[in-house]
């Protein structure tokens, strides 16, 4: 799954930056996961990709969440 540039992210709506919030943290579990078993990670860079996304989502949802509540 590809890594979204934050201004991708900003156009989203919320239903989508939840859906691919779901997503990325199935994939960060699944790639944890596999690292645990095995012992090491393939590869701690996509590992280090999918944390850094999913906080930038999380970030991105809670600016949308003040914005709303300022505009009332």
């Amino acid at each position: 799954m590809a890594i979204i540039k934050k201004s991708e992210l900003k156009k989203m709506d919320a239903n989508a930056l939840k859906n691919r919030l779901i997503e990325l943290k199935k994939e960060l579990n699944l790639e944890l996961g596999k690292a645990h078993s095995a012992g090491k990670v393939q590869s701690p860079g996509r590992l280090k990709e999918i944390k850094k996304t999913i906080a930038r989502i999380l970030t991105i949802m809670k600016q949308k969440e003040k914005e709303v509540k300022n505009s009332e």
